[in-house]
């Protein structure tokens, strides 16, 4: 019997301080070689007890193997020159120094899959795996081959679906696509990005995800959500095509955003992942909060398509939070079922 409300968090997990500096995004590794891949899984094995500890039904690695969620997938490919760096402004809102694309994209061996077969044999418990989304990889990169976002984002989205297809052989049970430049890019979403996001889950027969956050909680983001006013309505630019979609799962930000929870009617009939716990803070949620949160939501998305979850990744923050933000997921989850069982 499937379990009603599965918690699960967006994606990464804080790393352990032998491992990488703490609290930090793109925190460099502190082993080498062969410490350093032993490293990773350990911290892979930890971060997967403290998941299950905290009563998180559908669990990840924390992305506890890479540095970060797009530049680690990135670094695999070929084509991609990370000597050679050009500035660009990424999500319309910072800029960053960025690898540049020198030549055709492709990927030559399996990038995530030896870790994701690893997690497999940890646990019997639902695994979900995080993969950068095309429109979100091209928005990290100077393109100064391909010259055109969408014929780039076509390439990644062929490199996305081998990779998939090799994660879901080796048990995993969803696959997320990262796509945070959905909320910005809105036209070319319409136009080509919900359709290579297509092309990246073609074939796939486990569960497919996509998650569009406001990002983590970094100053240049929490900086950017000051002007966007007391309504964030981006959502609505996008969810119509959304819900039209092959993606069988939609994971968004609500807690603490201002995101008006009536949008979630616009993907009527999809699974949802409602952020109920806000990531750019380190005040814990109470139970009550995070049930809150859900309810508001089960207005507009039924309850077997429901699955708590964290609004961004946790990376930046201590482990003592993170963990904390966790068990209140779990606490608040359990206070609905109760709700809903009577």
């Amino acid at each position: 019997m499937k379990k009603l409300l599965p918690t699960s968090t967006a994606g990464s997990l804080p790393k352990p301080l032998w491992l990488a500096q703490p609290e930090t995004l793109w925190s460099p590794w502190k082993l080498q070689d062969e410490e350093l891949a032993q490293g990773k899984h350990d911290a892979l094995r930890l971060s997967l007890q403290e998941q299950q500890h905290a009563g998180v039904d559908i669990v990840s690695d924390g992305e506890q193997t890479r540095q970060h969620f797009v530049t680690t997938f990135i670094e695999h490919l070929n084509g991609v020159d990370f000597e050679k760096r050009e500035t660009v402004k990424i999500r319309d809102r910072y800029d960053a120094s960025v690898p540049t694309v020198v030549g055709a994209v492709s990927r030559q061996k399996p990038i995530f899959v030896e870790d994701a077969k690893f997690l497999r044999q940890q646990t019997k418990q639902p695994i979900k795996w995080a993969l950068p989304g095309p429109m979100t990889m091209i928005d990290t990169l100077y393109d100064a081959h391909y010259k055109s976002r969408e014929k780039l984002a076509w390439e990644f989205a062929k490199i996305l679906n081998q990779e998939a297809k090799e994660l879901e052989a080796a048990g995993v049970d969803i696959i997320q696509f990262d796509e945070p430049a959905f909320n910005v890019f809105f036209d070319e979403v319409n136009e080509w990005g919900i359709a290579t996001l297509e092309r990246a889950i073609e074939g796939l027969k486990c569960e497919t995800a996509v998650h569009i956050c406001y990002g983590y909680g970094i100053k240049a983001n929490t900086d950017w959500k000051k002007t966007l006013g007391s309504e964030w309505r981006q959502y609505e630019e996008i969810f119509p095509k959304l819900q039209q979609s092959n993606i069988d799962i939609i994971s968004l930000e609500c807690h603490n955003s201002h995101v008006p929870i009536e949008l979630l009617e616009l993907i009527r009939g999809k699974k949802v992942m409602v952020g109920a716990i806000d990531v750019a803070t380190n005040d814990i949620e109470t139970p009550e909060e995070v049930a809150e949160t859900l309810r508001k939501a089960l207005k507009f998305v039924d309850a077997e398509n429901l699955y708590p979850c964290t609004n961004c990744g946790m990376a930046p923050l201590s482990h003592d939070v993170a963990n904390a933000k966790l068990n209140a997921l779990n606490a608040g989850a359990e206070i609905i079922r109760k709700e809903l069982s009577l």
